[in-house]
C-alpha cells in the first residue's frame, strides 16, 4: 500500500479499494462452509429453508424410480434414497451459498477497506507515515 494521501483520486485510494475487495472475497470463500451450515449467522432470505424439501421430494422420486425393479432390498432402496436426498440438498445448499457469496464479500470488503483507510488515516494524523511497499 502507497503512504495514505488525502483524496478521492489519489493513487491509495484505488489501490485501498482493490486490497479490500480482494481481502473482502478470500473472507468469504472461506466462511463459505460456515455460510451453508449456520443459519443463525448467516441468513439467506428465501433461499436456503428450500433446500431440506428438496431433498425430500427428491428421496420420494428415488423411491418411486426404484421401487419397482423386482427383487430390490429395501436396504439398497434405502441407502440410494438417502444418497439422493444429501447430494440434492447439498446442492441447493451449494446453489445458495454461490448466490449469496458476493454479497457477503462485498460486506467484509467494505469492513476491511473502512478498518485500514481509519488505521492509515491515524496513523497519517500521529505523523507517521508508512513507507510505500
Amino acid at each position: 500500500m502507497p503512504a495514505w494521501t488525502p483524496g478521492f483520486r489519489t493513487p491509495y485510494l484505488r489501490k485501498l479499494v482493490a486490497y479490500a475487495l480482494v481481502v473482502g472475497l478470500c473472507v468469504a470463500i472461506a466462511l463459505a462452509p460456515m455460510m451453508q451450515r449456520w443459519a443463525w449467522l448467516f441468513p439467506m432470505p428465501g433461499t436456503r429453508s428450500g433446500c431440506p424439501e428438496l431433498g425430500r421430494y427428491e428421496g420420494f422420486r428415488a423411491h418411486a424410480e426404484l421401487a419397482h425393479p423386482a427383487g430390490l432390498d429395501q436396504v439398497a432402496l434405502a441407502h440410494a434414497q438417502r444418497a439422493r436426498t444429501e447430494e440434492a440438498v447439498a446442492d441447493c445448499l451449494s446453489a445458495t451459498t454461490t448466490h449469496w457469496l458476493p454479497v457477503y464479500g462485498a460486506g467484509a470488503a467494505v469492513l476491511v477497506g473502512v478498518a485500514a483507510w481509519s488505521f492509515d488515516r491515524a496513523r497519517a494524523k500521529k505523523g507517521n507515515r508508512p513507507a510505500s511497499s
